[in-house]
């Protein structure tokens, strides 16, 4: 998957979080908050927006186990449209090719 399409359902994850019911927000930070834990531990000190399209290719099942582990009753924190694209979208400002909120092109 190209960054450009992984960066929009990033995105798109963003909003669903912003846009999620008030009641919702704790369980849905938390879980999302893990997921950021784990792309840092996945993912090591520095990355580039390529490496996290990859891993994000690669599968984001992972997410599921770990969000019901964190929010065990609350299933609707384990939906990855909106907790594992939210964190890729958040992990993506640590990239070292992301500044400003878009990708630096380097020649």
């Amino acid at each position: 998957m190209s960054f450009e399409t992984a960066i929009h359902q990033w995105r798109e994850g963003e909003r669903r979080l912003d846009e999620a019911p008030t009641e919702q927000l704790p369980a849905l930070e938390r879980v999302t908050t893990a997921i950021q834990r784990e792309l840092r531990r996945r993912l090591g000190g520095a990355f580039t927006t390529d490496e996290l399209a990859d891993l994000y290719d690669s599968g984001t099942d992972w997410t599921l186990d770990l969000a019901a582990a964190i929010a065990p009753g609350a299933p609707f924190a384990w939906d990855a449209r909106i907790v594992a694209d939210a964190a890729f979208a958040r992990y993506v400002r640590e990239a070292t090719d992301y500044a400003g909120g878009r990708r630096i092109q380097r020649y």
